[in-house]
């Protein structure tokens, strides 16, 4: 059991989930100016961990035809048989009741959001199969993840007051969105050769990359409105300034003729991008006058 359990978490990827935790925190100390409950705190954990689960295991259960087919994917654990579909489906299906009763104890709000949220988590597997907003969908669903936290905290989500959450929402897509371009160029020939509607696999690598740079400048004054509007003090602004360096990095380091530091690129900075703002923030909100 131990063994299939790890398995599954190898299969989706769940350390990968340091990605947008961070950003749904960041929802969370935002709208209770501070540290919530430890309730709130607890489902907000237990419904991150549940929704990327659930995409995860729909991505993996739809893709495995496509994965056994690409070079690149084809040890992952459902097509090299180490798990088996029923296995994953089962395990999509848990998370899915355990994000429902998270969305329950969260609130009305965020248990009316659910099923929106429940068909972006299990419907983009299948978008890039038709669409090259593909990457944006994708960007859009993790998006959902600080909105999501601040509906938990507040209650609200269609007021003046509640603009950070979607200045959070539009920073998230945009960052997400453009490093999945990225993230894409590795598989060019093969998105080709299987139809698939990548943006690098139909316009370019280079092109990819420039529309993945322009994304990230966007996101980065996106960053800096946040701050302004909620006046935050000198430690949002060090950590943002050490995120969007990172973030230049990350496109200095990836050029179209030379793809071989792309893992760095994807898995290491952006996990590290995501933690120092999120722990930026919460310095700058515990600690409002810090000197």
């Amino acid at each position: 059991m131990v063994q299939r359990l790890a398995t599954f978490l190898e299969m989706i990827k769940f350390e990968h989930t340091v990605f947008a935790l961070p950003f749904a925190y960041l929802g969370m100390v935002l709208a209770a100016d501070g540290w919530p409950s430890p309730s709130t705190f607890l489902w907000i954990t237990v419904a991150m961990a549940a929704a990327r689960t659930v995409g995860m295991a729909a991505n993996r259960l739809a893709d495995r035809r496509l994965d056994a087919a690409n070079p690149r994917t084809a040890d992952r654990p459902l097509v090299s048989g180490r798990i088996r579909p029923s296995t994953a489906l089962a395990g999509l299906l848990l998370a899915l009741a355990v994000l429902a009763l998270a969305a329950y104890q969260l609130g009305p709000l965020p248990l009316r959001l659910l099923p929106g949220a429940v068909v972006f988590l299990l419907g983009y597997p299948f978008t890039k199969r038709f669409t090259v907003l593909s990457h944006l969908i994708l960007g859009i669903t993790d998006g959902l993840a600080p909105l999501g936290a601040w509906a938990a905290v507040r209650g609200s989500l269609f007021t003046a007051a509640d603009l950070p959450a979607w200045l959070l929402f539009a920073i998230v897509t945009l960052w997400i969105t453009g490093f999945d371009l990225i993230y894409a160029c590795q598989d060019v020939a093969f998105d080709r050769s299987a139809g698939l509607h990548a943006v690098p696999a139909r316009y370019g690598v280079t092109l990819a990359l420039r529309l993945s740079a322009v994304l990230h400048a966007l996101t980065s004054a996106l960053v800096i409105g946040l701050g302004l509007l909620l006046s935050l003090g000198w430690p949002y602004w060090l950590g943002a300034a050490i995120s969007l360096g990172l973030l230049a990095y990350e496109h200095a380091i990836v050029h179209p003729e030379d793809l071989s530091r792309l893992d760095l690129a994807f898995f290491n900075i952006n996990g590290i991008i995501s933690l120092t703002l999120f722990a930026a923030t919460l310095a700058a909100v515990l600690v409002p006058n810090i000197p």
